[in-house]
């Protein structure tokens, strides 16, 4: 893992508690036995641990293929202290219903589960439990460790879980498969402080912030126009609040390609040039498929030629 980190183990700041689908990706970059693990109330205070120090690296969700981009993580990296993102990797997503012992299908009430698991198994409680209330939770198995921690009662009788919590908790299966997309995945980048960049692969991801040059007609199509023209191909963008008053964005976007391919440095640059603010979040390799083909004239070799034809221009030597 490239970027700067701390003699000895790499500490990871991840959404806990244990078992949650953080730490599966988290699995996926370092092993329990290679890094220090760092559980974290939410993804925020996961991210705000690598800029106080408490952790070299953080993991965490970026990106839902049900329900978009994760709000929190977007508006934590948009603003604040630079970090930079240095890998990312995909986890499939599954629910169990889970309860604690003894506990029917018919007695419960009330689910507890993190606002994204819910959204992704709102069709199969709609036909299954019409009635039932939902308990937010911080992360995917925080209910699962409540509903273990003791006999005490709780505001809710079952939780949405990955099946993983199901036997590190001790918890009764009530339904499997309950999610209504069974080819959900959710995608978790690697957080850390600006350094050394991950070499270009060939199959890299670009991720920055982009505001608008103006708040007229056409603002977004002159932004887009500064990537279209270069051959600049994007896999997500999405608009967040910037805060200060309404009607005001600014854009997160990933881009295919480095930063270090000719057509991704021209797009920033042109970026930089006719944008009021322009937040550089890294290039990293991709671990997906290219959206699109390379549109022809924009190899790095098509820029090279081009730029080597006007050198000759001002200097006379070619017409």
């Amino acid at each position: 893992m490239t970027g700067q980190q701390a003699p000895g183990r790499p500490r990871y700041a991840y959404l806990g508690p244990a078992g949650t689908f953080t730490e599966a990706a988290l699995r996926q970059v370092a092993s329990p036995e290679e890094a220090e693990y760092l559980p974290q109330v939410d993804v925020v205070s996961a991210i705000e641990a690598v800029r106080s120090g408490i952790a070299d690296f953080a993991v965490v969700a970026i990106e839902s293929s049900i329900e978009g981009g994760v709000n929190a993580v977007l508006d934590t990296l948009a603003s604040g202290e630079r970090l930079v993102l240095l890998g990312e990797v995909l986890v499939p997503v599954t629910f169990s219903l889970a309860a604690r012992a003894g506990t029917a299908l018919s007695d419960v009430r009330r689910i507890s589960a993190h606002p994204h698991a819910w959204a992704q198994c709102r069709r199969w409680l709609a036909a299954h439990l019409p009635e039932v209330v939902h308990v937010p939770a911080t992360s995917n198995t925080a209910p699962a460790a409540l509903l273990s921690g003791s006999a005490e009662a709780l505001p809710f009788e079952a939780a949405l879980v990955p099946p993983s919590a199901l036997d590190h908790y001790g918890l009764a299966t009530l339904a499997t498969h309950v999610a209504d997309n069974e080819r959900a995945v959710t995608r978790f980048v690697v957080v850390g402080r600006p350094g050394d960049m991950p070499a270009r692969t060939g199959a890299d991801k670009t991720t920055f912030v982009v505001h608008l040059p103006s708040n007229q007609a056409g603002a977004l199509l002159e932004m887009l126009e500064q990537l279209a023209t270069r051959g600049v191909n994007l896999s997500r963008i999405e608009s967040r609040p910037i805060g200060d008053s309404l009607g005001r964005y600014s854009f997160s976007v990933d881009a295919e390609g480095h930063v270090e391919d000719e057509r991704v440095a021209e797009a920033l640059m042109g970026l930089h040039r006719m944008c009021p603010h322009v937040r550089f979040l890294g290039s990293y390799p991709r671990v997906d498929a290219p959206h699109g083909d390379l549109r022809p004239g924009t190899s790095d070799a098509d820029f090279t030629a081009a730029r080597a034809w006007l050198e000759g221009l001002r200097a006379g030597t070619t017409g």
